[in-house]
């Protein structure tokens, strides 16, 4: 979509209204309930001016005009991060934009809105009082998994052009998988966690990261790269955006661990069978 923008096939306006309407037309119907809060006249804004920076020879960034949208937990300025916790919904609005959130902003992106998650984000479903319980856009009778599975359903949908999620124990990977896309848990560090908070206090475990979601690992590389940034915390001893190259180009010879079986969560005999063939 970013070179699409940039070759003038496609504007930023027809692009956040096209992601606008699927989202409209998703929430009459009633069908997901992925995208449960919007920007739409932020967005509409913010994509005229992008397409007249463009017009003038202005690049905001390699993401200019591409719409995207986050994960409900994530301060966004002049919105309350209720968590999906019951009572506090009368708690302030954030005052600024989560650090990553800002940083693809920064970038040039259209913020659309945020996603559906469970309470406090403490689930592998994404259900909530709040705004009920979001579905997978393949099968409206199972779940889209979570903590981030609105984020995932909204993306597999395609109404939106990528997402932002965190993960904890499996809250980007295991929505990604359900829903058919691509989720990176980065390591710790990588990206700022500022503005991704119940109350300001950062959870205090190396496990809780932010990461992106995406309809392809190119994607994901692009996002990561513009997402990683140094930042405040310096107990965090941040990577910043210098990563290391990987160690490897193929999976050729790699081997890799299979944790098969845990007695409280029995795995299904279709998937035991799918890893032993693997």
């Amino acid at each position: 979509l970013a070179e699409a923008i940039l070759a003038r096939r496609v504007t930023c306006q027809a692009l956040v209204r096209m992601f606008l309407g699927r989202i409209a037309d998703d929430a009459v119907g009633g069908r997901l309930n992925a995208v449960t809060e919007t920007l739409e006249p932020e967005a509409l804004r913010r994509a005229e001016a992008a397409d007249a920076a463009l017009a003038r020879g202005e690049v905001w960034g390699p993401l200019h005009g591409v719409p995207f949208t986050v994960k409900g937990s994530y301060d966004v300025a002049g919105l309350v991060s209720t968590w999906a916790i019951p009572g506090r919904e009368g708690a302030p609005p954030a005052r600024a934009n989560a650090a990553c959130v800002q940083q693809l902003l920064d970038a040039g992106a259209i913020l659309l809105g945020r996603t559906n998650i469970p309470p406090g984000l403490m689930d592998w479903q994404s259900y909530n009082r709040e705004w009920g319980v979001a579905k997978n856009p393949f099968d409206l009778d199972r779940t889209p998994g979570g903590s981030s599975g609105g984020s995932a359903a909204a993306l597999a949908a395609g109404l939106t052009a990528f997402e932002v999620g965190s993960d904890l124990a499996g809250s980007i990977r295991c929505p990604a998988s359900f829903c058919g896309v691509f989720g990176h848990k980065p390591t710790f560090g990588v990206i700022s966690p500022e503005g991704h908070s119940a109350n300001g206090a950062l959870v205090g475990t190396d496990m809780a990261v932010q990461g992106p979601l995406a309809r392809s690992a190119e994607d994901l590389e692009l996002l990561l790269g513009i997402m990683a940034c140094p930042h405040s915390l310096e107990r965090l001893r941040p990577a910043g955006s210098s990563l290391p190259a990987p160690r490897v180009s193929t999976l050729r010879g790699s081997r890799v661990a299979v944790w098969a079986e845990q007695a409280p969560h029995p795995v299904s005999g279709e998937v035991a069978q799918g890893l032993a063939r693997a």
